[in-house]
């Protein structure tokens, strides 16, 4: 089913799972529904303010993508693969009756939905969680509710409203090596900081190896979008900065790189040299754009190329931006077109635009491919979605993918190998599909369960990159599921059949995430409590015996801190734990804290 280089796509697509049965007559449909996330929650921004029409941070504009599927899909008719239809409404064809996805625990609460599939990376106690996504006018009203409970707690000793829980050390003792190097004022140079966090830690306990305070940011909050972790330094971004640490003792590894306004895109990924790009605003103003580029070295904080980005045709505003990087090749996504560059010189390479009648391409995900996905005949009939791999250095069309009238693509769980989750809002249905390396269809999803990644939105852009707790292997896909009540699951689905071949439970009663696969096994985050921390486990992928086993104990004195990030970005490099916030609340009565280093 590849297609050749810029050649028009087959007819028909990719879709959907099955019809789900609906609620006997009269009975009243349950809330919540199957693969629906819990509601992305508003990010803290001071006191709680009046109710706004517009959805806030993390929401994006698509329809919520992990509305429960309910009605039949595209496959409800004869689809691409002709036949008579199977059961539930998909046709049979040459890969046969398409496994059942099984029935919907619950009724959807999809239509006019805000937000991603899941909530924005991380946790902070949202008192959502579980819940359906819900329509606008309850959405705003939950924001009301998560903004007055953040900012009742952060007028306590920290952001979790108690003070830092110091206990007995592995000797009794707390050693001038335990205290962390250069705590960090948010300016770059460290500053002077009372809280000890190795003081008392309990054996069993990483150590604090370092931990940071957020640069000031204004009272509405700011975001802090980019974590990157290189062999020398931990660099995170926050509101106007870039700030980079040493991984092992925390001390700046460069000056802070302050930019002339805040930055709103960024890469990430990284470079094989370690280079970055981030996109900051031209101005204040209503009339600001996403369009300044700067090219960063992590490893030395030098300023390399800048660059514009010009608005392409009309309607194709660079209000809002989307970087990816796929080897040597930055690419700008706009919200109907896209700009390439050379990411060591700044040159521009290429442009992907408008192609056959009436396809705009309007997102784009980077990695170890470069895949873009178009909408296509958007007033007409036929409307529908396209996903293309590209090749990153001319821009040439490898092959092209053409989905079913009524389906969006909305993200990237994977590049390499390809997992597309898409969604359709007519007929309140979601579909994971996994492609082969040229484009043809290799397996759908059909494991009967409500899936949780954490993802965010983006503003004009579908951000197809923006899911965290996720993971995948040559082979299996891993993804979390809904927490409702007591411990969530990790559920490994093979990737050849879409069929599941294992899954685990989380060790204890918060959700466990999936972080990235190394040496044979998952490495998998296990999120905080109110009164305990989170821990970092492995999970062999191979074999029989699935049990996670812990490869960091996160220690009870940051707890606090860990379960207040209201978003969080995770990493394992190296044997060593990182965690960060993604927004910054802007509070001035406390020490807002941006990032976390853990060690044995």
């Amino acid at each position: 089913m590849a297609q050749p280089p810029d050649q028009p796509p087959q007819q028909g697509g990719f879709g959907a799972p099955q019809d789900r049965p609906q609620p006997p007559a009269g009975q009243a449909p349950p809330q919540g529904g199957f693969g629906a996330p819990q509601l992305p929650p508003q990010p803290p921004q001071g006191p709680p303010a009046p109710p706004s029409p517009q959805p806030g941070y993390g929401y994006p504009q698509q329809p919520g993508p992990y509305g429960p599927p309910q009605q039949p899909g595209p496959y409800g008719q004869p689809g691409p693969y002709g036949g008579q239809p199977g059961p539930y409404g998909q046709p049979s064809g040459p890969y046969g009756p398409q496994p059942g996805y099984g029935y919907p625990q619950q009724q959807p609460q999809f239509p006019g939905a805000p937000g991603g599939p899941g909530t924005p990376p991380g946790g902070g106690r949202n008192p959502f969680r579980g819940r359906p996504a819900l329509v606008v006018g309850a959405a705003v009203a939950a924001l009301l509710v998560v903004g007055g409970t953040v900012f009742a707690v952060t007028k306590g000793d920290d952001k979790g409203g108690r003070k830092p829980v110091a206990g007995p050390s592995d000797d009794g003792k707390a050693t001038a090596s335990d205290v962390p190097v250069n705590p960090g004022d948010g300016s770059g140079d460290g500053g002077a900081d009372d809280q000890d966090f190795n003081a008392g830690r309990k054996a069993g306990e990483a150590k604090v190896l370092w931990y940071k305070e957020a640069p000031d940011a204004p009272a509405s909050g700011a975001d802090a979008p980019g974590m990157w972790i290189t062999a020398k330094s931990a660099v995170k971004a926050a509101y106007k900065e870039l700030v980079a640490y040493d991984v092992g003792d925390g001390r700046p590894t460069w000056a802070a790189l302050t930019l002339p306004q805040k930055i709103c895109a960024v890469t990430p990924q990284k470079t094989a040299d370690d280079k970055v790009v981030v996109a900051y605003m031209s101005g204040t103003s209503d009339r600001a754009k996403c369009n300044q580029l700067q090219q960063v070295d992590l490893n030395t904080g030098a300023k390399g190329w800048t660059a514009v980005v010009a608005d392409g045709a009309l309607f194709d505003s660079a209000i809002s931006v989307e970087l990816s990087l796929a080897g040597n090749t930055l690419m700008v996504g706009r919200s109907q077109s896209g700009t390439a560059y050379d990411v060591r010189t700044g040159k521009k390479l290429y442009d992907k635009q408008k192609y056959g009648n009436a396809c705009f391409p309007s997102a784009f995900a980077g990695g170890a491919r470069l895949i873009a996905v178009a909408s296509c005949d958007a007033s007409d009939p036929t409307e529908h979605d396209e996903i293309q791999e590209l090749d990153p250095a001319t821009g040439k069309v490898r092959w092209t993918q053409k989905f079913d009238k009524g389906w969006t693509v909305g993200k990237t769980f994977s590049v390499d190998p390809l997992v597309v989750y898409s969604t359709n809002e007519d007929k309140k249905n979601w579909n994971i599909t996994t492609f082969t390396p040229n484009g043809s269809l290799r397996s759908q999803v059909h494991v009967d369960e409500n899936f949780a990644p954490k993802c965010e939105g983006g503003f004009l852009q579908r951000n197809l990159t923006g899911c965290a707790g996720v993971a995948s292997d040559a082979g299996t896909l891993y993804l979390p599921t809904e927490t409702k009540t007591g411990p969530n699951e990790i559920v490994a689905i093979d990737l050849s059949t879409g069929k599941e071949k294992w899954r685990v439970k989380s060790p204890t009663d918060e959700a466990m995430l999936p972080v990235k696969t190394e040496s044979g096994e998952l490495v998998a985050y296990v999120e905080p409590s109110f009164e305990g921390p989170g821990r970092v486990v492995g999970i062999p992928t191979a074999g029989s015996a699935h049990t996670p086993k812990t490869l960091m104990q996160l220690p009870k004195s940051t707890a606090g801190i860990e379960d207040s990030f209201f978003s969080r970005d995770v990493d394992w490099v190296g044997g060593r734990f990182y965690i960060s916030t993604t927004r910054l609340t802007g509070n001035d009565d406390t020490k807002e804290k941006l990032m976390l280093a853990y060690g044995k």
